[in-house]
């Protein structure tokens, strides 16, 4: 991988020709349990809530983030192209959602995971579920594991 170590990894929001690599690294996802899928027509809805990582010219990484109120945002579909993770692309994923909820006004970042470790190296604290009745009730309803669910809630206090 000695190419990729003098590129840059460059986050932007997602544009209409990312649809297709969003759908398959979701997809990839989704098919071990640890992502909720998206249909190709859902990410083209909800495209202005995605961003992705470039390195060169490949996606290599996504992320979203969806409003649940007035002061609080979700970090969901956030993952990496296989063969990329251990380039710290998650942490600039996350820097990059986290500067958009600031520029929203939006105080409060959370997200559910079976990354804890990985949100606590980015300054999240582990909190219970039940105090997002927002997500509860925008996603969990519709979720195959709604009644045993075995994600971990994280919290961001942004200042």
């Amino acid at each position: 991988m000695e190419a990729t170590e003098q590129l840059t990894v460059v986050c932007r929001k997602a544009a209409p020709e990312d649809v297709e690599t969003l759908y398959e690294l979701i997809k990839g996802y989704a098919e071990q349990g640890i992502m909720l899928p998206r249909t190709r027509e859902t990410l083209k809805y909800q495209l202005d809530t995605f961003v992705v990582a470039e390195l060169g010219d490949k996606v290599v990484g996504c992320g979203s983030l969806l409003r649940l109120g007035a002061d609080l945002v979700e970090i969901r579909s956030l993952g990496m192209t296989e063969g990329y993770r251990g380039l710290k692309i998650g942490n600039k994923l996350v820097d990059f959602l986290i500067e958009q909820a600031r520029e929203q006004g939006i105080p409060k970042v959370m997200a559910l995971t079976y990354a804890v470790n990985f949100f606590l190296r980015n300054g999240f604290t582990v909190v219970e579920k039940e105090i997002f009745p927002e997500k509860v009730w925008k996603d969990c309803v519709n979720c195959p594991k709604q009644h045993a669910c075995d994600e971990i809630a994280v919290l961001k206090m942004l200042s």
